[in-house]
């Protein structure tokens, strides 16, 4: 592809981003983000905005001086202090660009600077000319753009260029605009300003109306060649347009825009997850970076899927550095994806009576659960392969818990036929409880995971509790419900006890039975 092809990525992650409610970021965070986003491919980075504080200021200057790849941006506005902290912010690195901005919407002139049009354009005069005796690259914005007159926007943007502008950026500051009227404005400027072709035309989209993207791309077809984003879509308000998206479309339709980005797209998830963890998480339904992206619930689509992964996905996990598609099971899975589960599990060769047996749980289990985990499948396949009853069972619970005296917990369990009873204490009832678990049957294994859900609302409602527990390389997972919280605990970890037993025999039949004429 030639120049005119490659549209150039300019983050603002680490600015516009960071200015999204609870979006902060320390400085370690920020340089850990601008090394992922220099690998990753990413033309400038916007990495803060230098006036506005002492930390801001050295966040863009440790950022300035570790860049191998991507230029260095500071932001300011049309005054000079803001521009030379920006300098002495960046000068550190071999290249780095001033983006200076002022805001030309009637809105804005009149109401945020209080200023005539006159003004304004001697104030772009002023700021863009001191600001390229700094740096032969700089960028200037024209703020609310997409609610400024036409006329006077080609007025504006001509004579940032005459000043040395290189880049010309139209951001619709407050998501505005649609995408044929934002095409419509930068049609105009293309066609209308005579020196347009000195400097390359950038987008900048907010998401207020999710438009976003698609206002982006609608930019960069009629002509623009960078585009302002953020990873994750974070930015203030509903957030700026996802750098993964607008990449990842580019890619994805290089049919309908046969444009270049230079990103390496199978770090976007890894810089996705650099980004979340340093400020917040992501929805689970976002597009590209998502947990359920990659994701497939429906039967139909899970079938789909299984034949011809083109059916349902229009691009490769794998093309964004996720490792592989999920099929998620859940309440709308059907039997073949299921079936197709056990297989990856390591249930092939169990009879299709089990199947169907386990397949019908699973079903009772989906309503329940949002999620449907790996070992949630095979407790259900375990209890399936089961003819008689567990070999251990809860005949009778007493739990003494409160302040001033020791949690207690008598119990009797039905173990292998024989009845057995004692009485322990803990560091809490639970505690207790599993301590004459282990008492009436010995046994050494860990325990991973203890978790209690509410199935409903209010005082009265039903506990559903989760055990996890591990021994030698081999998990099971117990579940119970019950409104007695502790009654179910109990009968939780027996269910996953069981399950182990289950296990040991398929895997080691001798040592079970002679566990078994032990009694232990």
């Amino acid at each position: 592809m030639s120049d005119k092809d490659k549209v150039f990525i300019f983050d603002t992650t680490m600015r516009d981003g960071e200015q999204s409610p609870g979006a902060s970021m320390s400085l370690e965070e920020k340089i850990q983000i601008a090394r992922v986003f220099d690998h990753l491919g990413i033309d400038i980075i916007e990495a803060g905005f230098p006036i506005a504080s002492p930390g801001d200021f050295e966040a863009v200057t440790a950022i300035s001086k570790i860049l191998k790849n991507s230029i260095p941006c500071g932001l300011s506005r049309a005054s000079k202090k803001d521009i030379d902290a920006c300098h002495a912010a960046l000068k550190a690195a071999p290249r780095f660009r001033i983006h200076t901005f002022i805001s030309t919407s009637p809105l804005h002139m009149t109401h945020k600077l209080n200023k005539t049009p006159e003004q304004v354009m001697d104030a772009i005069k002023e700021s863009v000319t001191y600001a390229r005796n700094f740096t032969d690259d700089v960028e200037w914005s024209c703020e609310d753009g997409t609610r400024t007159n036409m006329d006077y926007m080609c007025k504006t943007v001509e004579l940032a260029i005459n000043c040395g502008a290189t880049t010309i950026n139209i951001p619709d500051t407050v998501g505005y605009t649609t995408p044929s009227e934002y095409t419509k404005i930068i049609t105009t400027l293309k066609n209308k300003v005579p020196n347009i072709e000195k400097a390359t035309l950038s987008v900048h989209c907010h998401n207020d109306l999710g438009l976003a993207v698609a206002n982006s791309l609608a930019g960069v077809q009629a002509g623009a060649r960078q585009v302002e984003c953020t990873i994750n879509g974070i930015g203030e308000r509903a957030g700026n347009a996802a750098l993964e998206e607008i990449v990842m479309a580019i890619r994805t339709r290089n049919d309908l825009m046969p444009y270049s980005t230079g990103i390496k797209t199978e770090l976007l998830s890894k810089a996705s997850k650099v980004v979340s963890n340093a400020t917040f998480p992501v929805q689970f339904n976002k597009a590209i970076v998502g947990k359920n992206a990659f994701a497939h619930e429906a039967g139909i689509h899970q079938d789909g899927m299984l034949k011809n992964r083109k059916t349902y996905e229009i691009m490769t996990p794998e093309s964004v550095g996720v490792k592989k598609t999920s099929l998620v099971m859940g309440k709308h899975s059907g039997r073949h994806a299921f079936k197709e589960k056990l297989n990856d599990l390591g249930y092939r060769d169990v009879t299709d009576d089990v199947i169907q047996s386990a397949f019908g749980k699973f079903k009772v289990l989906a309503d329940k659960k949002k999620h449907v985990y790996d070992d949630d499948i095979a407790a259900l396949v375990d209890d399936s392969m089961v003819l008689d009853k567990y070999v251990i069972n809860l005949k009778s619970l007493k739990v003494f818990a409160g302040t001033g005296e020791p949690q207690k917990a008598e119990m009797t369990l039905d173990v292998y036929g024989e009845v057995k009873s004692t009485s322990e204490t803990g560091d809490g009832p639970v505690d207790a409880i599993f301590k004459c678990i282990k008492v009436l049957y010995p046994h050494d294994v860990k325990l991973q995971l203890y978790q209690v859900h509410a199935v409903t609302e209010g005082t009265d409602a039903q506990a559903t509790v989760s055990v996890r527990i591990e021994e030698e390389g081999k998990t099971t997972v117990g579940q119970a419900a019950d409104t007695d919280t502790l009654v179910a605990s109990a009968n939780a970890y027996l269910s996953a006890l069981n399950k182990m037993i289950i296990k040991r025999k398929k895997t080691a039949p001798i040592e079970h039975e002679t566990q078994k004429v032990k009694g232990i």
